[in-house]
């Protein structure tokens, strides 16, 4: 990097790398849907079993977790750490990829979407609780438009008139908390543990469960090339690089803030499945995805107050 490119990294607050940094995350999970739905197969033609995707996703990247904590000689996390790293692998390990696995075989990714509108504002609320911020009204009231907006653009998708709750939409919910619930967990963890040993531990002590749990749920007969691919995706990426950026992100820009990256998600999600999957791409979903930019823009401007000012982006007592 030259001495310029230095000066200019070096200008650049952290609370924007931090965006930045969520902003890839943010990319990078915005596959995982379509590519789930590419790994499961539907009804008609099912592929991978759920229970396998789960499991060996977090199985292989728990295997090249083991390997990068060796090769860094990483030292084992502190006992108060532990418990940080168990909400961690319950949210991120367990949880999200389960209940998403069984659920995609159910519902298109375009449908899915719906539910991942919500996960923005959940994830700003549980770290607004973890953190003890005290976020303005200006920015509730960016994060609620921009949830109801990338609902509505869901729904106008989905072609129905009101959002009817199957079995699958309401794994989807719960998988959306779980991954709110790692968000909030990972960050914390994040202000004194490398990013990428956050999700490495989760995914290490999750090992005896996943690991066992693939080789049983390992699918019978032939399953085409693209469904290993999608496998492939989440496990590698999904389930694991994904969360060295979006960790390191959340610790320096702040959970309530970077949180709010996670609006593009579902549209991001649905803009791909037009090429993966088959869908449509028209200027309504351009005219969406613009207005969402602009309040995620609006949004990370709106000021977020500390309650108590010796609290660190952390949450931990300076």
């Amino acid at each position: 990097m030259s001495a310029r490119l230095r000066r200019v990294a070096q200008r650049i607050t952290p609370s924007t790398w931090g965006l930045v940094l969520g902003l890839l995350g943010v990319v990078i999970f915005s596959l995982t849907l379509p590519m789930t739905r590419l790994a499961t197969g539907s009804v008609a033609d099912p592929q991978l079993p759920g229970l396998f995707i789960a499991m060996g996703r977090a199985a292989v990247a728990g295997l090249l977790s083991v390997l990068l904590l060796k090769i860094q000689k990483a030292p084992r996390p502190a006992r108060s750490d532990w418990p940080l790293i168990g909400a961690t692998a319950a949210g991120a390990v367990f949880g999200f990829p389960l209940f998403t696995s069984i659920a995609m075989r159910h519902v298109e990714a375009v449908h899915a979407s719906v539910l991942l509108g919500v996960l923005p504002l959940s994830t700003a609320a549980l770290g607004a609780w973890a953190h003890r911020q005290r976020p303005s009204n200006g920015f509730w009231v960016c994060a609620s438009l921009g949830s109801a907006l990338v609902m509505a653009f869901a729904l106008w998708r989905s072609g129905t008139a009101g959002l009817s709750l199957h079995w699958a939409d309401l794994l989807l919910l719960a998988a959306m908390g779980w991954a709110a619930l790692s968000y909030v967990a990972g960050a914390k963890l994040s202000g004194r543990l490398p990013a990428e040993q956050v999700i490495c531990w989760a995914l290490v002590i999750s090992l005896p469960l996943t690991l066992p749990g693939a080789l049983w749920a390992w699918p019978d007969g032939a399953i085409r090339l693209a469904s290993w691919l999608g496998f492939g995706y989440v496990a590698l990426f999904s389930m694991w690089l994904g969360f060295f950026a979006w960790y390191r992100g959340l610790a320096l820009g702040g959970t309530v803030r970077v949180s709010q990256i996670q609006l593009l998600q579902p549209l991001l999600s649905m803009l791909i499945a037009v090429p993966l999957l088959g869908e449509t791409l028209d200027g309504g979903t351009l005219a969406f995805s613009l207005a969402i930019m602009a309040i995620v823009i609006v949004g990370k401007r709106m000021p977020i107050h500390d309650r108590d000012p010796t609290i660190a982006f952390n949450g931990e007592k300076q």
